[in-house]
């Protein structure tokens, strides 16, 4: 594939085609996670089918929700992680002229193509064994979004310069581990037990194994067909083959078609996950008819998903959209996961869910509403989770955990390693509390988008008011200030985890965290205002909520302290205390400084002595909000707050951030979008191509970092078209950078389906296709209107 110079991230020949040429093993990860096909239940990274972990590649088959939990020792100490389970290999696919050997890679040349509009993965490659024979390959796999539990597998082989017995072994691999992130490597790696495998009656190959430490268990079924070919089977504990043979000649294609069901013991509607696959598998239609019956689903996605925008990033704006379609989806709304950070795509986080719902549900909420209430559920489902984690550090409310997975415990690492230094080191992240806010701030903008009181009045409220007693529980009143305190947290920064001069973990009112926790405080009560009579008195009967302690949060969230200096806001007290950086011996000594934290370690320094980040914690506030409505937040707390905060602010954090979160550029692009959009264009093409162009230096090979492409794409949607949902109405207030000349959105809104916006440096247009809903209004700068459903309205700037 050619590469860009300029940009650092490989070109895509058109918007809807990634390409690769030829083979480089020190690529070869990075492109089976971008190359990845999945449907929300299942996502299988686009390794070639005769491959095996080795190093090089990776095969990786993971599927929503199923995790194991296992204990290891590191450091002499005994550590309990739970990790998404890489899950038996569907894929594995070989070949040889009888007597000759197994094609085990790699080709004498190939290219790789992913389809995005359709969801294909295609490789056309030419393999030549040791005796010079020649044989043209080419495979076709998909992940069905139609039948979310079929994968399929279509390879033709065309011998060139010889003829005689072609051997065809298809297989499914239950041997495999969890070793797909070098960092982990040591700690516990196999979660899989082997309890069963063969072939049925009717000739379909079946595996099933369970997980080591839990009661999940997966099985497979596989229907491999090559006309007239002989079948024999093959067998070892934990692995299943079929050998088909058949007459080759040359010029004459094979044509082998594998399809796959898979179902695990989470799954409903089933009897048995080896009966439920073997039934799926026999009933699946040939390869072109599941081809066309996904083709269909992709379609209907794209049209949900429409974004037209004049400039030369579509490929990577779809690319984006496509992975966020292939781990979150319809089929994943029972299933009740949350959204791993790191997609399906690799081991990366152990497939944890952090806080990164926080940037993927400000574009599901316009775009796939259904899809973000499910991950709001998740989060309700594991409320009293939330719950017992307060209680265990002596607090009242909800305290959701930094890292979630299975049930809602707190699964962040109590150790981390630094490969550069080779050591162990303790683990403050689950000092994040914000999390809390950010499920908070979901649910809210949840409803301010779909109108769905239904959600709030079931679900959503009572969370809400959780969160918020915790915040109210969390805050101690310092006299000396005669303001609330919130001590001993971290915030998104989380290079910073300590002071210097202390003896123990945690910062003091981190502004980020106290600001959104006083923006919680409030919207608690303005959540029960919504609510309808009667359910408003079942829930604060239920959660003992009287007026004293409603009191309470309208106090603390009116008086926490938000710590300043130098006319900025501080990243968290004592901030201004800590030392300047000599950033330029720093810069000329390491090239990439995006892990500071890891090389100050290295040299027996740590990042908590200076002003610098890994992504700037207060910059968070006019992410989540408008810059008026940080004015009225900080005012509300007491503080003045001028326009002239946000340029201050900005110019301080921006010359001491080392974006080492792909998040970071994301924020970055959009808190500059008012004062320097020239700037904010340029973050935002690194945030859109973080993971084409793997810009965290190999990281994107152990899955692909969502929240950054959801929120490059949202840019797009409301950043840079100043798209707001507040007081029940559609705020828009365009801001084009010089490099973006019209925007096309399709959007849907309270209960609409069709919102189009259209933006260009002369108007802004929207329209309502033909509904039975109710009217739609819009402000846009100071001007307001209502518009019916098949009306157009079209306003000047």
């Amino acid at each position: 594939m050619a590469a860009d110079a300029a940009a650092g991230y490989p070109r895509m020949p058109d918007p809807w085609t990634l390409r690769y040429q030829g083979f480089d093993p020190a690529e070869e990860g990075l492109r089976e996670a971008l190359c990845a096909v999945g449907n929300g239940y299942v996502v299988s990274r686009g390794a070639a089918p005769e491959s095996v972990a080795d190093g090089v590649h990776y095969p990786g088959t993971y599927l929503a929700g199923c995790y194991d939990r296992a204990e290891s020792t590191v450091a002499g100490r005994a550590v309990t992680n739970e990790d998404l389970v890489n899950c038996p290999n569907w894929l594995p696919l070989t070949f040889r002229r009888a007597g000759g050997a197994w094609f085990t890679g790699p080709p004498a040349e190939q290219t790789i193509e992913l389809d995005l509009r359709r969801g294909v993965l295609t490789r056309d490659a030419l393999v030549v064994d040791g005796q010079g024979r020649r044989t043209r390959l080419v495979q076709r796999r998909l992940a069905s979004q139609a039948r979310p539990h079929l994968l399929a597998l279509e390879s033709t082989l065309t011998p060139e310069n010889w003829s005689g017995p072609l051997e065809i072994r298809s297989a499914l691999d239950g041997d495999v581990a969890n070793t797909g992130v070098a960092r982990y490597r040591g700690l516990a790696e196999r979660h899989l037990v082997p309890s069963g495998q063969g072939v049925d009656g009717d000739g379909l190959l079946w595996l099933a194994v369970a997980a080591a430490h839990s009661p999940l268990t997966v099985a497979l079924a596989a229907r491999t067909r090559v006309a007239d070919a002989e079948v024999a089977t093959e067998s070892r504990d934990g692995w299943a083959a079929q050998v088909l043979t058949v007459d080759a000649a040359p010029g004459r294609p094979v044509t082998v078609e594998k399809a796959v069901a898979l179902h695990t013991s989470r799954d409903r509607a089933i009897e048995t996950p080896v009966g439920a696959s073997l039934l799926l598998a026999a009933q699946a239609g040939g390869f072109a008819h599941l081809l066309a019956e996904h083709a269909l689903r992709w379609a209907e996605l794209w049209r949900r998903c429409r974004i037209e925008a004049d400039f030369d990033g579509a490929g990577p704006l779809h690319l984006n959209l496509f992975h966020l379609l292939q781990t979150y989806s319809e089929h994943s709304i029972d299933l009740d996961v949350g959204i791993p950070a790191r997609g399906l795509h690799g081991e990366a986080y152990r497939g944890h869910v952090f806080w990164d719902e926080l940037f993927v549900l400000r574009l599901l909420n316009l775009r796939f509403p259904e899809l973000a209430r499910a991950v709001l559920r998740y989060r309700h489902r594991r409320l009293e989770a939330a719950r017992e984690e307060a209680r265990r550090i002596g607090l009242r409310g909800a305290m959701y955990p930094w890292q979630s997975a299975s049930d809602g415990r707190e699964e962040s690492q109590q150790l981390h390693l630094n490969p550069l230094s080779g050591r162990w080191l303790p683990d403050h992240s689950h000092l994040q509390r914000h999390v809390g806010s950010a499920v908070a701030y979901n649910i809210w903008q949840y409803y301010q988008a779909t109108g769905d009181r239904d959600f709030l009045a079931s679900a959503g409220a009572e969370t809400l008011l959780e969160i918020a007693r915790f915040w109210s529980s969390a805050a101690t009143y310092d006299r000396t200030r005669g303001r609330w305190s919130i001590r001993g947290v971290l915030g998104p920064d989380e290079y910073h985890d300590a002071y210097p001069w202390a003896d123990r973990p945690g910062l003091d009112d981190n502004a980020y965290t106290n600001v959104l926790a006083a923006w919680v405080l409030t919207r608690a009560r303005d959540a029960l205002a919504v609510l309808p009579g009667y359910r408003r008195d079942e829930l604060r009967e239920r959660l003992a909520l009287d007026d004293l302690e409603l009191d309470r949060w309208q106090e603390i969230g009116r008086h926490l302290h938000i710590p300043f200096h130098e006319g900025v806001l501080s990243q968290f007290d004592g901030y201004e205390r800590l030392a300047e950086l000599d950033w330029e011996t720093y810069r000329r000594r390491y090239p990439d400084l995006r892990r500071l934290d890891r090389l100050l370690e290295a040299e027996g320094d740590t990042v908590n002595r200076y002003k610098a980040s890994k992504q700037a914690d207060v910059l968070m506030l006019w992410y989540l909000f408008s810059a008026r409505e940080v004015r009225g937040l900080l005012r509300r707390l007491g503080y003045p707050a001028g326009h002239e905060l946000l340029r201050r602010t900005t110019g301080y954090y921006l010359r001491r951030t080392v974006h080492g979160s792909t998040l970071s550029s994301v924020v970055h692009a959009w808190v500059l979008t008012r004062s320097d959009r020239r700037a904010s264009w340029r973050y935002f093409r690194d945030a859109l191509v973080a993971d084409l162009g793997d810009s965290q230096h190999g990281t994107t090979a152990e899955g692909v970092h969502l929240g950054a492409m959801a929120g490059a794409v949202d840019l797009l949607q409301r950043c840079y078209t100043g798209l707001e949902i507040r007081e029940d109405a559609l705020w828009l207030d365009p801001r084009l950078p010089s490099a973006l000349g019209r925007l096309e959105l399709d959007l849907r809104y309270r209960g609409h389906w069709g919102v189009v916006i259209t933006v260009d440096r002369k108007a802004v247009t929207v329209s309502l296709r033909e509904d039975r809903q109710d009217p739609v209004r819009i402000r846009l700068r100071g001007t307001g209107a209502t518009i019916r459903p098949g009306e157009i309205r079209r306003f000047h700037l």
